[in-house]
């Protein structure tokens, strides 16, 4: 007997099978934009649009993954002529891979300078709570959102290991290289700072520019660089910019 498409959709799933679906794939969009907004608020590569859709998309794969084979199979367990062997759980397990190139765009490299690793494995793990709200861990999925959601803003403010030196760039426009050399490298040495990156660059006009990538537990303050420049006369121009 033909099936009117009601039926189909009946026979499918209930209509408060629909809506629970309906309703994971809100809470993963509210736990993507939860991680999203303390992302954006650190001006990342990736925002709140960003990971409320990453969310919300492997919320969709896994439910399309446990429950878009369904028709498959008899109430029974058995199986229909041609589908024995079939592996639906492959679909959600291409989201693991799969958001790794998407991860890898947000990853930044400027010299010995890597930025947006951070970010990257935010988003591989934002689609790991999609993956268990799809599947209906949702209090897994909610403490999940929430842990790591802490954890970003805990771990900005009381950063430690590596996380706890910052990043300046400083450039230097000098009269006289050779005089500047020396008491720039003194000067880093009274300040703490490790150069991981340096440019010299001696023009024809002979002035002198360089270019220094530093470390330090603190940023250099404008006041730092006001008086290390006003001890010099040498110095035609300088900048300091923060690496965040």
């Amino acid at each position: 007997m033909d099936m009117t498409l009601v039926q189909y959709l009946n026979g499918q799933f209930s209509l408060l099978q629909v809506l629970d679906f309906f309703c994971r794939l809100a809470l993963a969009c509210v736990l993507g934009a939860l991680i999203g907004i303390e992302r954006s608020k650190r001006f990342k590569e990736a925002g709140v649009r960003t990971h409320i859709i990453v969310c919300c998309g492997a919320a969709l794969f896994m439910i399309v993954s446990k429950y878009g084979f369904a028709d498959l199979s008899f109430a029974g367990g058995a199986n229909f002529n041609g589908t024995r062997g079939a592996d639906p759980a492959r679909v959600a397990a291409q989201v693991v891979s799969g958001i790794s190139f998407l991860g890898a765009g947000v990853i930044f490299k400027n010299g010995s300078t890597i930025r947006g690793l951070t970010t990257a494995a935010v988003l591989w793990f934002t689609a790991g709570i999609g993956l268990a709200v799809g599947a209906g861990l949702f209090w897994i999925g909610i403490a999940a959102a929430l842990m790591v959601f802490i954890l970003l803003i805990v771990l900005h403010r009381h950063a430690i290991g590596g996380d706890a030196y910052s990043t300046n760039r400083l450039q230097f426009t000098v009269k006289n290289g050779f005089d500047f050399n020396g008491a720039l490298m003194k000067q880093l040495e009274l300040w703490g700072a490790q150069v991981t990156e340096s440019k010299v660059d001696r023009r024809k006009e002979g002035t002198t520019c360089y270019e220094l990538t530093i470390r330090r537990k603190k940023e250099i303050s404008y006041a730092e660089m006001k008086s290390f420049m006003e001890s010099r006369d040498d110095i035609l121009s300088a900048s300091n910019s923060p690496i965040r």
